[in-house]
């Protein structure tokens, strides 16, 4: 267990590492995670080396939450300050995913069903 959470851990900081070298706007943990896919597609044995240590943190994953809780509770007056711009930003943003996500459904929906129409030989 212990090495599969120093390599989940080496694989963040290692994410971490190249956002901050190379100034990509995306967070390093995002970008960890990335190399732990590539990790996995390319060594699948790692997978049931990790899964275990994996279900345990999912199983404490409540426990992330505390930090965040407190610093809700740290800005309330803050938050309440700026709740217009929020709110706002959270609906649009909300709206631009649901529609993201619609018209990528679609495209690939149709881009399926082109692929599997009978091509004609004449």
């Amino acid at each position: 267990m212990l090495n599969a959470l120093a390599a989940l851990l080496s694989l963040q900081l290692l994410g971490e590492a190249v956002v901050r070298w190379l100034a990509w706007p995306v967070p390093g943990p995002v970008l960890g995670m990335a190399l732990l896919l590539l990790a996995l597609l390319l060594r699948p044995v790692w997978l049931q080396a990790l899964r275990d240590t994996a279900k345990g943190l999912l199983q404490h994953l409540s426990l992330l939450f505390v930090p965040a809780g407190v610093g809700v509770m740290l800005h309330l007056q803050r938050l309440g300050d700026e709740a217009w711009a929020i709110g706002v930003a959270l609906v649009l943003s909300t709206w631009i995913g649901m529609a993201t996500a619609a018209l990528t459904t679609v495209w690939l929906l149709r881009r399926h069903a082109g692929a599997k129409a009978p091509q004609d030989g004449t």
